[in-house]
């Protein structure tokens, strides 16, 4: 559930912003607790301009830039995240270089699709979404249950217009070309999807305004 308010600084209101806000509803999964000490974020996310993110990995920086227009509350949850150090000295479980698709997965704290921070939320999709090389997006098990869990497309992603498209990556995409240059370890998906060869460590997620 998604709604944007606009606060008034003469409005006698008991909480009043400077700016737009949207009102986000993130919802506790008790069958899936958090991975992490970790509560929800505050639900009035800022929903103009961009923040920047440094994902800093054992294979250098990789900086993103996110859109607070096209995903407030995506965007608040990870900049929460990160400001908590949730994803401190976590993995990417997931690397996939197939014809279809083209990604490294990461904010699972314990393996691919385990370890979220106790509570979902909903999708911000049109269906005209696209995942060219670069984009950052949230990875989900389904509608409406995003989590921690994001992607970086390293190549492409012609997938369906499901994933909320959290902004781009600026800077650091040879980081990713050498991860996907270090080749797979097969998983269930077969020798193109499966955890990276070259394990991948974020070490920190810096928020940058």
């Amino acid at each position: 559930m998604l709604t944007t308010v606009t606060m008034g600084a003469a409005e006698a209101q008991p909480q009043q912003w400077s700016s737009p806000r949207t009102m986000c509803e993130y919802i506790p999964t008790p069958e899936n607790p958090a991975a992490r000490p970790v509560r929800p974020p505050h639900p009035a996310a800022k929903n103009e301009g961009t923040v920047r993110a440094t994902i800093r990995t054992n294979h250098g920086d990789v900086v993103v830039e996110l859109d607070r227009v096209n995903a407030p509350c995506a965007v608040h949850n990870l900049v929460h995240l990160a400001r908590k150090d949730f994803y401190d000295d976590s993995r990417c479980w997931r690397l996939t270089n197939s014809a279809r698709l083209g990604v490294l997965q990461c904010g699972d704290i314990y393996s691919v699709e385990k370890g979220g921070p106790g509570y979902r939320f909903a999708d911000e999709v049109t269906g005209a979404e696209t995942y060219p090389r670069g984009t950052i997006a949230m990875g989900n098990q389904g509608p409406d249950t995003n989590g921690s869990q994001f992607f970086i497309v390293h190549s492409h992603a012609n997938i369906k217009p499901a994933y909320t498209v959290l902004g781009r990556v600026v800077e650091g995409m040879d980081v990713l070309d050498e991860i996907v240059a270090g080749g797979i370890i097969p998983g269930e998906g077969g020798d193109q999807d499966g955890e990276p060869a070259l394990p991948v460590e974020i070490e920190n997620i810096k928020i940058r305004r």
